[in-house]
């Protein structure tokens, strides 16, 4: 009997989640908070875009994460130009169609919405019962065992990275300095067991050097994230699945959602991948466990964090 290729990728997805839920314990712990991440998606489902997503709907039915974040440029190339932008369909709406994605998801901006009209898709929210952007940079906690929490705090990257200053992407009227002050005095409140920064652009990259690596945001946040104590930091932007560890911080890309590249070898200690796919996290009290999961549904590299 003939199986249909959407089919054959359900099933191989559905398959590689048990196999991450068997090798990954924290996944299936009963006192944790899961979360999955993507970045760089949003294709009209193209480039494995749909893949992708199909892999990480098998993943969550299993798994049954709280949310879903989007490490931003969620729209190519240039955003979305309004509310009403068909891309809302071809590109989100009508790709992560199964139930099990039907869950929040916390959005950032990426520089390709800034090539677009960004206060729509802030405006969407008000539009979707799973689309959460509520400012440009904000927070969420996340429960734990013995009344502690997680928090996450979610980054507007774009306006620090000086070479976008006189392009299409336009980031004019964005204050970073506002946004650099919000995030010291925010960590400096915390009382989180665990403080997570998510934003689009990196810092550090297993694979290291111009293109990768971000100088900009190195001297804007490592300083911050050191003085507070920030276990890990997630991006998406360089298209492809990597992990690096830099000054006691574990850096995270996965901005492997539809088109990556070939990586080739780190050229720092740590992992690196042109994979498509996308990121499960599982935080307990005492550690974080992070996994790569491919479009098979593979856990192609996992890690976990502790106190």
């Amino acid at each position: 009997m003939s199986i249909s290729r959407r089919r054959f990728l359900e099933s191989t997805a559905e398959l590689g989640a048990v196999s991450l839920l068997a090798t990954a314990p924290a996944m299936a712990a009963g006192a944790s908070s899961k979360f999955f991440v993507i970045g760089d998606w949003g294709r009209d489902g193209a480039h494995h875009q749909r893949a992708v997503g199909t892999a990480m709907a098998a993943a969550a039915t299993l798994a049954n994460p709280e949310f879903i974040v989007s490490a931003g440029d969620n729209f190519y190339e240039s955003g979305v130009s309004s509310i009403h932008d068909p891309q809302w369909r071809t590109s989100f709406e009508n790709v992560y169609t199964e139930a099990a994605l039907h869950r929040p998801w916390h959005i950032i901006l990426g520089n390709h919405d800034y090539r677009g009209n960004t206060q729509a898709q802030l405006d969407y929210t008000a539009h979707s019962t799973r689309w959460r952007l509520p400012a440009r940079y904000y927070t969420t906690k996340i429960a734990l065992p013995d009344n502690r929490h997680a928090e996450i705090f979610y980054l507007d990257t774009s306006p620090f990275i000086r070479k976008y200053a006189g392009t299409t992407t336009n980031t004019t009227g964005q204050n970073p300095h506002a946004q650099r002050a919000w995030l010291d005095a925010a960590l400096a409140k915390s009382t989180a067991r665990w403080k997570i920064v998510i934003g689009h652009h990196p810092l550090y990259t297993a694979l290291g050097g111009p293109g990768h690596d971000q100088p900009d945001m190195i001297a804007a946040f490592e300083p911050i994230l050191r003085r507070h104590n920030v276990a890990l930091y997630i991006n998406g932007h360089d298209h492809s699945m990597q992990y690096v560890e830099m000054t006691g911080i574990s850096y995270v890309t996965t901005g492997a959602g539809s088109e990556t590249y070939d990586t080739g070898t780190p050229s720092r200690q740590g992992y690196c991948s042109g994979d498509h796919g996308f990121l499960a996290v599982t935080v307990v009290a005492q550690s974080v466990h992070l996994d790569f999961i491919d479009i098979m549904g593979r856990t192609v590299f996992g890690k976990t964090l502790s106190v």
